[in-house]
């Protein structure tokens, strides 16, 4: 597949550097498990996790969102890696309770109370894959994505979105019935996104709609994914997090952007950073017109160059 190239620039002239990838695929697997949340935004469960149908699953984890994480490394060129790995994802849905068990032993109560079943995911890691693994990832409907990674010499490591497909969600454990409006304390309260949805009004969806484009024409690496309780957009990591006030006309978006970089608006931007919210991002920006998507571009744009 396509390659990457890295020059380094001095004295007049450039200097290619030559990207390497490990041959033992467990040096791989050890740099990705200490380093899982700055480099995917991945909180580290487990390692050779065994599985109740003997299977071995390289790494376990969960995501900035809640959700579930299967994380496979090709090992050679002619593994079937994809394959692998989607047995193991079929594996951990119809076993939610251990996966649970794990959390909560890892991350407390909490964490595992909140586990978000509506988009587990899959992401294979390789020093390169081909054009057969792109197109039967694209035929595919789960979320998946394979990641690229070279290392330029000692210090320097690459990693490359290579291809990412993702599905509506698919499992929900906040229902309408048990929700009420956004704010009241315990997971079961809430609506879900899609119930809050369905309440937009034209001129509220004429707004998401223009918003929702311009984030999905940033780049051809952005994915959307519609979660529980919002909906998110996010590279390798989440770039914005979207979520709905009907009553009040309100569209609300947390970026990662530090709060003390911007100039706060009362009523457009807010920091957030001590307070309680869905979705990640330290800066809230709030679109109540039409106008408001121009004033914010700039700082969506911020939050994706830095995700």
């Amino acid at each position: 597949m396509s390659d990457i190239k890295l020059f380094r620039v001095g004295s007049g002239k450039v200097d290619e550097l030559v990207g390497t990838t490990d041959t033992v695929e467990k040096s791989v697997q050890t740099l990705f498990e200490r380093n899982l949340e700055p480099l995917l935004g991945v909180r580290f469960l487990a390692s050779e996790f065994v599985t109740t149908n003997g299977g071995r699953v390289d790494t376990l984890g969960l995501d900035e969102n809640g959700c579930p994480v299967i994380l496979e490394y090709k090992r050679a060129s002619n593994e079937n890696v994809i394959n692998q790995g989607l047995f193991y994802l079929d594996w951990l849905m119809d076993h939610r309770k251990d996966f649970q068990w794990l959390v909560m032993e890892k991350l407390g109560k909490d964490q595992a109370q909140t586990v978000d079943w509506s988009a587990p995911r899959l992401i294979c890691i390789a020093g390169d894959f081909n054009r057969y693994d792109d197109h039967a990832v694209k035929q595919i409907q789960r979320n998946i994505e394979l990641i690229r990674y070279r290392r330029f010499g000692a210090d320097l490591l690459m990693l490359d979105l290579l291809v990412a497909t993702s599905v509506k969600a698919t499992a929900t454990s906040v229902s309408s019935s048990q929700a009420s409006e956004p704010g009241l304390a315990g997971p079961g309260r809430y609506k879900t996104i899609s119930s809050v949805m369905e309440e937009l009004d034209a001129a509220m969806i004429d707004r998401y709609e223009a918003l929702r484009a311009f984030m999905l024409a940033l780049g051809d690496d952005v994915q959307e994914t519609k979660l529980q309780l919002y909906i998110a957009f996010k590279r390798i990591k989440n770039f914005a997090c979207v979520e709905f006030r009907p009553t009040a006309s309100k569209i609300l978006m947390f970026v990662k952007v530090d709060p003390s970089t911007v100039t706060l608006e009362p009523g457009f931007t807010r920091d957030v950073s001590n307070l309680g919210h869905f979705g990640t991002g330290d800066l809230e920006i709030t679109l109540t017109k039409p106008e408001d998507l121009e004033r914010a571009m700039p700082l969506i744009k911020l939050s994706y160059e830095n995700s």
